[in-house]
């Protein structure tokens, strides 16, 4: 696990997208480096401004959940958004669910 943290940092350090994105979810869950999630919302972040769409779930996930991030309903709206309209899957329920429940966004569910 060590091992591959140390080179999915090589490559985030190169402004590598998918192994910023990688290096979010190993600090996100503790895999092979100290788990630190405000590390891993850095990290997801700026892979996310790259257009990484995994990137911007996370990122949505942790504005939703508060999980490195204070929680914020229209932020994660806002990833999520940026994720469903490279078509993400995942993204595209929970944007959904995000117009379904009003949060974050004007309630919507027809």
């Amino acid at each position: 696990q060590f091992e591959a943290a140390k080179w999915f940092r090589c490559a985030a350090e190169q402004k590598h997208a998918d192994a910023q994105c990688n290096l979010g979810w190993c600090c996100e869950h503790g895999r092979g480096v100290t788990k630190d999630t405000f590390q891993a919302t850095q990290w997801y972040r700026r892979a996310g401004q790259q257009n990484c769409a995994e990137a911007q779930y996370r990122l949505g996930f942790c504005y939703q959940h508060r999980r490195g991030e204070v929680q914020d309903d229209r932020k994660a709206a806002e990833w999520y958004r940026r994720a469903a309209e490279q078509g993400h899957a995942a993204a595209q329920n929970a944007l959904a669910a995000r117009y379904h429940e009003g949060r974050g966004v004007d309630k919507d569910d027809v």
